[in-house]
């Protein structure tokens, strides 16, 4: 069986769509995989997909009468026909996806409208897929989706390790400054009201750098250079990471000992190369966005309001990795 997923966007779903491919290659399917040109780089060298289709979706739709536009989305109609699936996995459940899921000419598996974030893109499916009785976090909602193909699922929690397979010569610089032990923040958040803090950022780094001795390090991406320059400013004896691409920022996430973020893309891939990471998810969230659907899928999900002290989330981060830190000696 030959099977193309749409999964196109962001950092963070794309990690929870991750299992998806695992499981359909450990059952003898050829996958392939359509997505954002933007995050192509997170799916490179992941062993699970046969190959990776890029969409410029955002200046297609920027330029939506570009006759570069046009023959670009022509290209890959044909490219996506010439892998020739026998079934189209729609993970994303927009009408963008749904659309260049048909592109590919083969019947499309995505879920119900109940279940989708654009119920009424549910028209352009083939089979529409209710959520599993029980199936309450994002990964597991997801792997929902193999059982109209008739795959079985032996694998549940992301793994982006693969990232790790080739050096990063940038990161590698920068982790050689580093001290052995550290934990990286990331302050920023798509939309301002998911952010924390950068005030709390400073007071749990300051708490966790005495005990249990974890040297403060920023993490930040597009969008989070003001954040990350304010936290900065309270952390002035902490490292920011340089600009990095996906491999870079696996190289460094993969050595830290902890990583604490809103409810971001960063901190789902962190935990998806087996960093005990935590997510801080704002209060009133959306349905879709609430700890128990898309927190860390090994972590832990903490919500939090006005009365949220920086201490609990200093004592959960200690337990996790203090248990990180056991689990690892066991091994050794």
């Amino acid at each position: 069986m030959r099977i193309l997923i749409v999964r196109l966007s962001a950092m963070g779903d794309i990690v929870h769509a991750l299992p998806l491919a695992a499981n359909a290659r450990a059952a003898g399917a050829t996958v392939g995989w359509l997505i954002d040109r933007q995050y192509g780089g997170l799916l490179e060298g992941n062993p699970a997909i046969e190959r990776v289709f890029l969409a410029d979706t955002r200046r297609w739709r920027s330029n939506p009468f570009s006759p570069a536009s046009w023959r670009e989305m022509g290209q890959l109609r044909q490219t996506l026909r010439a892998f020739e699936p026998d079934r189209t996995v729609d993970v994303q459940g927009l009408w963008k996806s749904a659309l260049l899921a048909r592109m590919a000419g083969a019947p499309v598996v995505s879920f119900s409208a109940a279940a989708r974030r654009e119920p009424s893109s549910a028209i352009l499916g083939s089979a529409g897929v209710e959520i599993e009785r029980g199936a309450v976090h994002v990964v597991d909602q997801n792997l929902s989706l193999l059982a109209p193909l008739g795959l079985p699922v032996s694998r549940r929690a992301p793994d982006a390790r693969y990232l790790l397979e080739r050096e990063s010569p940038a990161a590698s610089a920068f982790l050689g400054a580093l001290p052995a032990r550290f934990a990286l923040y990331h302050p920023g958040a798509a939309r301002a009201e998911k952010a924390w803090g950068e005030e709390r950022y400073a007071d749990l780094a300051s708490s966790l750098e005495r005990d249990p001795g974890l040297f403060p390090v920023i993490s930040w991406g597009p969008g989070d250079e003001d954040r990350a320059a304010l936290l900065s400013a309270r952390l002035p004896s902490a490292m920011k990471i340089p600009p990095l691409d996906f491999r870079g920022l696996a190289h460094v996430m993969a050595r830290a000992s902890l990583f604490v973020a809103a409810d971001t893309g960063p901190v789902h891939l962190a935990d998806a190369l087996g960093v005990p990471a935590i997510a801080l998810f704002v209060p009133g969230a959306h349905r879709r966005n609430v700890p128990e659907r898309n927190g860390p899928y090994r972590g832990a999900a903490l919500g939090y309001d006005h009365t949220a002290s920086v201490e609990s989330v200093a004592l959960r981060a200690v337990a996790l990795v203090r248990n990180a830190e056991k689990i690892k000696d066991e091994l050794r």
